[in-house]
């Protein structure tokens, strides 16, 4: 038996087919498996990370809202929990401001070190009426720089970017000014933990359905045939065998056709419309043992 998780966001939709069989029953026969490294593992658990978050953004921000630096005066040598101390006051008088205009606050920020040891912070926050103006106000210790996020790719790019671990000098310049370590145990993120969220974000959850081998192998076979008004980008499907657990898995993600407006001012989606991307069947063709989502 598989089964099907369907993430629905605004504009697309995810697609995970999985075995989920019991071992032993009939169906499915496991291919040879293999024994993950630590840094397989660790691979892994960032590629988790990054859906986690890139979901998170899909489900919560698009193209508009706001990429933001908050920076420091040039040669600030500031240690994490002070800049936490700075990111948490600048909140908080950012969301006093939204909740006065009748908007909550929406964001996703990490902390990152520049190579000449100065801290920043990026931050992506929901955009409302004068969103820079207030950003500035409320940023009381350096510059900002006010970018609007591109949603290409739901966010992928930005998602990795985020949670990305930290190379190994960084980590020495962030130790080197941590005023309080926590001790072993305290921390499950690590004391240099620099990426989070405001907590009224939506976390999608999947829907669940269950399908039969056959299934599985007739979309493989014939290709897979897109919802009304979606196609499917070819680049996200994902065919394979898992090389940890033995079983086949099937990925893609497909996208909302792009709206047109006819002369007479109504609105439809056109299958001849010669500035919207292929739609119809995909054949599946990329094979692997893992997939970049």
């Amino acid at each position: 038996m598989y089964r099907l998780d369907i993430y629905r966001f605004l504009k697309s939709n995810e697609y995970e087919y999985k075995f989920v069989g019991k071992f032993g029953k009939k169906g499915e026969t496991r291919g040879e498996r293999e024994k993950p490294t630590p840094e397989q593992m660790e691979k892994q658990n960032q590629r988790n990370r990054e859906n986690k978050v890139r979901r998170k953004m899909k489900a919560n921000f698009g193209e508009g809202d706001y990429w933001t630096t908050l920076k420091y005066p040039r040669g600030t040598k500031k240690g994490l929990e002070g800049v936490k101390e700075d990111l948490k006051g600048f909140l908080r008088r950012m969301r006093g401001r939204y909740q006065r205009r009748g908007h909550p606050l929406k964001y996703i920020w990490r902390i990152e070190i520049s190579k000449r040891g100065s801290p920043h912070i990026h931050i992506l926050i929901n955009r409302i009426p004068d969103a820079d103006i207030l950003i500035r106000e409320c940023w009381q210790v350096g510059g900002v720089d006010i970018t609007l996020a591109y949603e290409e790719g739901g966010f992928a790019k930005l998602a990795a970017y985020i949670v990305k671990l930290p190379e190994e000098g960084e980590v020495a310049k962030m130790a080197a000014h941590i005023a309080k370590p926590q001790e072993e145990g305290q921390d499950p993120d690590g004391a240099a933990k620099r990426y989070g969220c405001s907590k009224n974000l939506v976390m999608p959850e999947p829907e669940h359905h269950t399908y039969k081998r056959r299934t599985l192998e007739r979309m493989v076979r014939d290709g897979i045939e897109p919802t009304p008004g979606f196609y499917i980008d070819p680049g996200s499907v994902w065919y394979g065998t898992n090389p940890y657990t033995g079983y086949t898995y099937l990925k893609y993600i497909e996208y909302k056709l792009p709206e047109v407006k006819k002369r007479n001012g109504n609105r439809n989606i056109p299958d001849d419309n010669p500035g919207a991307p292929p739609g119809g069947r995909v054949m599946v063709l990329h094979a692997g043992g893992h997939p970049p989502w």
